[in-house]
């Protein structure tokens, strides 16, 4: 669940027409139809969570007739080293990523809108690709290029004598996530520099400041609610990072609480729910309070920028000679963050072995492709990925829309019930969600049968990415004048047709967009399926987990990169389509 969103983006509520004009409310359309999607929704957000809890305070499995209630896996856990070092790692790297994303996350967004630096609107989907790229497949091109024997590294040693980097050290971990969590402060700063005039940037310039003192000194300042906000994301998504930490802390036993909770098992050598449950609560009791900050904060920000406006025209300020520093910081970021990760994979991918001495014409091979296309289960995997992105995503999307027209012009207690019931699931990271959704499946007789089903993935993954889904139709909703949905009432239509001849005609285009989007996410997906991963469940992202603790790096580099050619296909229709990928 590593991209954000809230159930209401840029702090609007029902009723808010986008424009800070208060819509009358309509009658309400349907109430029994609204309490229904409602209380669909709480069952399908409160029930994992709740299971979860109530697993961590029994003494055994819940299924197992002889657990009774007891507060020994707190104990247990509490009692454990490896909490505690996983617990200070994930305070650790949590802060490294805010210290790393939050000032080059600002500087890119100061770059790309605010100034006249040359092809930014070819640079800015670049500058987006880590967010659509899952970062279990970063993290493998990056062992691959930069690892003991990366490409990178043996081109290293051979100019410096010795590798000037350890890429399995905690700083590595910390200084990967945040290079790879800029794009997310990028997009809430782009946004607030957007809704801001550029009067006071033009007198700074004129009084002599060049850009950067202008960057530091006035538009930094100037959306400085948005990157407190974007600093508690990044906190935030320190706890619930799992890929990263995994591919790279596993070698020298640097343990984050994901993957504590995920080598759980095998450091007992059996599944410990209670365990499991235990450590799940400690980390949501770290990461609902933060959504709930992030929650205030961006009603603040939002509050605080629309005092400033959009004074005046915006104007690009000149970067004259500054422009080739200005190319070197946009530049550096894409190579390490970007290209270097890429490459590893697309090298790996095409070559039996690499290391010192190798000759690269000699190792070149299409035989890892051949192995994941000879084996049914990575075929499979393939399949299921592309039907949930597609057929999935598109249903998904259908759902998100429901929620959103229950609430649409609405004031009354039910929008704001589904605002915390969208809000929830953001708080718990992907591998809890999976994790929680498995033990339903479980828990909950009729539905054990889709437990083995690709039903079960899609149904994680819908409940875990809710937050973004509602996020994305909110967005398409609010763009729909109020007076059109006015007009049609007052000439009698009922809500059902002003909804069916006025407001989905008029949203099809965001529905097509929300769909193209939720398929990148689906495809990028990856920890929501660790737990769910059975015969006919397997995706590709979960696939890659279990791959890589195998060490088939030939298997994993292929599979990584038709992961990325699928994530690609949908980033290149939504540039052709001309989606804002800002949502």
């Amino acid at each position: 669940m590593s991209t954000p969103a809230t159930a209401l983006p840029h702090g609007k509520h029902a009723g808010d027409d986008g424009h800070g004009r208060r819509t009358r409310p309509a009658r309400l359309p349907f109430p029994t139809a609204r309490v229904a999607v409602v209380g669909v929704l709480a069952v399908c957000v409160l029930t994992p969570l709740l299971l979860i809890l109530y697993q961590s305070f029994l003494s055994g499995a819940f299924f197992m007739k002889g657990s009774s209630a007891t507060l020994d896996a707190f104990r247990f856990i509490f009692e454990d080293e490896d909490f505690w070092v996983a617990g200070r790692n994930s305070v650790a790297i949590a802060l490294g990523m805010a210290a790393i994303s939050l000032p080059l996350g600002a500087a890119l967004a100061f770059l790309m809108v605010r100034t006249d630096l040359p092809g930014r609107r070819l640079l800015e989907p670049l500058l987006l690709v880590p967010v659509f790229i899952s970062p279990v497949v970063l993290a493998f091109g990056y062992v691959v290029a930069m690892g003991p024997v990366g490409f990178a590294s043996v081109w290293a040693e051979k100019l410096f004598g010795f590798v000037p980097w350890n890429i399995y050290s905690l700083f590595s971990i910390a200084l990967v996530a945040g290079l790879t969590h800029v794009p997310h402060v990028y997009l809430y700063s782009s946004s607030a520099l957007r809704n801001l005039g550029s009067d006071v940037e033009e007198a700074a310039r004129i009084a002599g400041a060049n850009p950067f003192k202008v960057a530091l000194h006035v538009s930094v300042p100037l959306i400085a609610p948005a990157l407190l906000y974007a600093g508690v994301l990044m906190f935030f998504l320190g706890f619930e990072i799992f890929g990263l930490p995994l591919v790279l802390g596993d070698p020298e036993g640097h343990l984050v609480l994901t993957t504590y909770l995920y080598k759980l098992s095998s450091k007992l050598g059996t599944p410990s729910y209670q365990l499991m449950a235990a450590v799940a609560v400690c980390i949501i009791a770290v990461t609902l309070p933060l959504v709930l900050l992030q929650r205030l904060l961006l009603r603040t920000a939002n509050r605080y920028a629309s005092i400033k406006g959009k004074a005046a025209r915006q104007r690009p300020l000149m970067l004259g000679k500054w422009k080739f520093a200005a190319f070197a910081i946009v530049g550096l970021w894409l190579l390490f963050t970007v290209l270097i990760p890429l490459a590893g994979v697309t090298l790996r991918a095409f070559v039996t072995s690499w290391g010192e001495g190798v000759n690269l014409l000699d190792v070149l091979t299409l035989d890892n492709f051949r192995q994941v296309f000879e084996d049914r289960t990575m075929v499979r995997a393939i399949v299921n990925s592309i039907l949930i992105g597609t057929v999935g995503g598109a249903i998904a999307v259908a759902c998100y829309a429901a929620i959103g027209l229950s609430t649409h012009r609405k004031h009354d207690g039910l929008v704001r019930i589904v605002d915390y019931l969208v809000m929830t699931p953001r708080a718990i990271p992907g591998l809890l969600a999976g994790l929680a959704i498995f033990w339903v499946f479980l828990f909950v007789p009729f539905l054990n049968p889709l437990r083995s089903t690709v039903i079960s993935i899609w149904i994680a993954y819908t409940v875990v990415w809710l937050a973004y889904g509602m996020r994305l139709i909110q967005s398409a909703l609010l763009q729909v004048a109020p007076e059109l949905e006015e007009a049609a009432r007052l000439t009698g239509a009922s809500a059902g047709r002003t909804l069916r001849d006025i407001t989905l005609p008029l949203i099809r285009n965001g529905l097509l967009a929300s769909w193209l989007l939720i398929f990148m996410i689906f495809e990028r997906e990856y920890s929501t399926g660790v737990y769910l991963l059975a015969p006919g469940t397997e995706v590709i992202g979960s696939v890659l987990v279990s791959l890589w603790s195998t060490g088939a790096v030939d298997v994993v580099a292929a599979l990584s990169l038709i992961n990325i050619a699928l994530v690609g296909t949908g980033l290149a229709i939504a540039l052709r389509f001309g989606i804002n990928l800002h949502k």
